[in-house]
């Protein structure tokens, strides 16, 4: 059985557990949900178990109530395959009165609002999920915290031996759990695994509208190129034109980014308006991010040579790494990153 590494998602989920009856992990597929539900679940529902699917799938329809036995926290993994059993477990809650009774986790394709009755609101907390940040890794000493520069400590020194080439390698390989203990060649593969499963599949199960898999590639790649910066739907649908024959509405690459970011590929980051009554006028256009760098790595085709060989492509990607970090960083600190621009030049990327 391979060791567990440790998740900043560990003490959040451990929290909420003490808050609320439910809790729902949600983020990209692949980025370790169910593992780290499993650390503090006392029992397990797996849907996707193929051994088990059709009877529980009887039970929902038998009464539903029957799959929250257990003991807790009961983790249902998968949830969405019965999407009743969210009113269930909302009227578990309010009955039981207790905290700390379920966890949720599912896939990244969500559920229609249809499917449920209630929000949740008062019974379900909600964390987010990234892929693997550098000290969850184990490729970041964590000598520094975000804590401590908040505090306002000052005496703060560290140290990291990576190389150039060794941070390439980081940026493509990407921070997903299935990687992160794999030789370089296999570890690098994750990623265009997870890239074709996206313009393949997922893109047209989110919401059940068929998108062209040629499409969405081009979407990637520009959204690639557009890492770090504040690029307009129009600008991103010019590009894609180039090289797509049929018209292209900004109304339809909007869709197509909307589909992505409910299955959470896209992450990008909302501008930071530090007064809302004051005079100076700021931008407040979203940063375009992925979710992870190697996600923009392969849907550029690239690798860690060709990072090293092209610094300025390489030093986009290696933003959104830092990005990705931080964001899994400041959740720690009940924190959000956002960026500041105003119409003076005067900005900071987070």
């Amino acid at each position: 059985m391979k060791e567990y590494k440790k998740r900043i998602a560990d003490k959040l989920l451990k929290y909420r557990l003490e808050e609320v009856g439910a809790v729902l992990v949600e983020g990209p597929k692949w980025c370790g949900k169910t593992t780290t539900a499993e650390q503090l679940a006392k029992s397990v529902l797996y849907m996707a178990d193929p051994s088990t699917r059709n009877s529980s799938l009887e039970m929902a329809d038998l009464n539903v109530r029957m799959l929250l036995k257990g003991d807790v926290p009961r983790l249902i993994d998968e949830w969405q395959v019965i999407p009743q059993i969210w009113d269930a477990i909302r009227f578990e809650v309010d009955h039981r009165g207790e905290e700390g009774l379920f966890i949720l986790t599912g896939s990244s394709v969500p559920v229609s609002s249809e499917d449920i009755h209630h929000t949740g609101t008062g019974r379900f907390a909600w964390i987010t999920m990234r892929t693997m940040s550098l000290w969850e890794s184990g490729d970041s000493t964590g000598d520094i915290s975000i804590e401590q520069l908040f505090k306002g400590e000052t005496d703060l020194v560290g140290y990291n031996s990576k190389t150039l080439d060794d941070i390439a390698f980081l940026v493509c390989r990407g921070g997903w759990p299935s990687a992160v203990a794999k030789n370089h060649r296999v570890a690098l593969r994750q990623a265009y695994d997870y890239y074709d499963a996206v313009v393949k599949k997922d893109i047209s199960r989110v919401d059940e509208v068929v998108r062209s898999s040629e499409r969405t590639k081009l979407l990637m790649r520009s959204y690639a190129r557009s890492q770090g910066a504040q690029v307009s739907v129009g600008v991103i649908r010019q590009d894609m034109m180039a090289n797509d024959d049929a018209s292209l509405a900004d109304k339809t690459v909007q869709s197509y980014i909307g589909a992505l970011k409910k299955i959470f590929v896209i992450e990008d980051m909302p501008a930071w308006n530090p007064n809302l009554r004051s005079r100076t006028a700021i931008r407040s256009a979203e940063t375009r991010y992925f979710v992870d760098p190697s996600i923009a790595v392969a849907a550029l085709g690239l690798g860690p040579e060709d990072l090293v060989n092209d610094l300025e492509t390489f030093g986009l990607l290696f933003e959104t790494l830092c990005i990705r970090d931080l964001r899994v960083y400041a959740d720690a600190i009940d924190g959000n990153v956002y960026h500041y621009r105003d119409k003076n030049g005067l900005e900071c990327d987070a």
